[in-house]
């Protein structure tokens, strides 16, 4: 089961890091992505991150604010968020599974999802 952590409300410009943990466990061989859905909005890709070798993939509109990461020690996928603005402010979901890397942006690839964190950034 994936927990996410780490939202909440913020202001313009703040930063904010999300944690997704696999209740303990390694992610093993899977694809680790942050989803985003934003109030009658679409699912859309934030980032993801591949356990096993680190290779990462940003969505354009956070490439440069936002960093995903791999905590082995920890077992965990933090996502770090910076020069939040008001477009960020949505439910981020942590999502994780053996996705081939061609289809990483695409939600529907993905087998497991937390429950979601609010992230609500005030201008």
């Amino acid at each position: 089961q994936l927990v996410e952590s780490g939202g909440g409300l913020v202001q313009n410009g703040d930063s904010l890091r999300l944690s997704c943990t696999n209740s303990g466990r390694s992610f093993s061989d899977y694809a680790v992505a942050w989803f985003r859905q934003a109030a009658g909005n679409e699912r859309t890709f934030v980032a993801a991150v591949r356990w096993t070798t680190g290779q990462t993939k940003y969505a354009d509109s956070v490439k440069g604010r936002f960093s995903i990461s791999r905590d082995r020690a920890g077992n965990s996928v933090d996502l770090r968020m910076n020069s939040l603005n008001a477009e960020d402010t949505a439910v981020y979901y942590c999502a994780a599974g053996r996705v081939i890397w061609g289809l990483i942006n695409d939600p529907g690839a993905y087998g497991n999802w937390g429950q979601g964190t609010l992230v609500t950034v005030s201008s």
